[in-house]
């Protein structure tokens, strides 16, 4: 079940409407069915971190996994290093470390020292059944200490929703970004990653303002 918010932009807490948890100042309305939400216009919130290392001056590396080919959606795309749904009940950050240790096998104690926060986008997506899906997604930034064990950050296929994790070297990802080998929203969230890291920027991209817009949006209301 996913949460649904009055105020989208307001505030998102970890709710449980049998406690008669009021922490959110009431933003919190009720619960949904994920596959429920496109249809109804629901926004879905999702968690995604970027692992990477840099050390000395050399050519970025960004940790990317290979969905499984078994997966009912998006099967054999790329993906972001770590990345998930934020189920009700549960909060951001409680979130993203669930799915680094489930999906990523990164110790909960590594992501909760060593994972920061880096802002949130928000877009639509349409649907493979054409309805048009509005998202926010937490975006985390997990860069590999230069001194630092490099094996405890190092993602490995865990649960079955992953095939492989490969450390890529960042021409190489912006390439398959290109041939459109990411799933769709990871892409996105990797282009925010580039804005906020100074390689995508006003002067080698035409289309910088109409990207930062785009994936900044307000959805058209301000609160339910």
């Amino acid at each position: 079940m996913y949460p649904v918010y009055r105020n989208p932009f307001g505030v998102h807490r970890a709710h449980d409407p049998k406690a008669g948890d009021d922490s959110d100042d009431g933003n919190y309305a009720f619960d949904m069915e994920r596959s429920a939400c496109a249809l109804f216009g629901v926004i879905t919130y999702g968690v995604h971190m970027t692992v990477y290392q840099q050390a000395n001056g050399s050519e970025m590396q960004i940790w990317v996994p290979t969905r499984s080919r078994t997966k009912q959606t998006w099967p054999g795309y790329l993906d972001n290093s770590v990345a998930g749904g934020i189920p009700s009940g549960m909060s951001v950050f409680e979130s993203l470390v669930k799915e680094a240790a489930e999906e990523a096998s990164i110790d909960q104690e590594i992501t909760s020292k060593y994972a920061k926060c880096a802002g949130s986008i928000s877009y639509y997506r349409q649907t493979s059944a054409g309805w048009l899906q509005p998202e926010i997604e937490y975006v985390y930034d997990m860069k590999i200490p230069d001194d630092g064990d490099a094996t405890l950050f190092q993602p490995r296929p865990a649960d079955g929703e992953v095939e492989s994790f490969n450390l890529l070297p960042l021409h190489v990802v912006i390439s398959k970004m290109k041939q459109g080998l990411f799933k769709a929203n990871c892409a996105v969230v990797l282009i925010d990653f580039l804005i906020r890291h100074g390689y995508l920027t006003p002067d080698n991209d035409p289309d910088f303002m109409e990207i930062i817009t785009r994936i900044h949006g307000r959805f058209h209301y301000e609160r339910w």
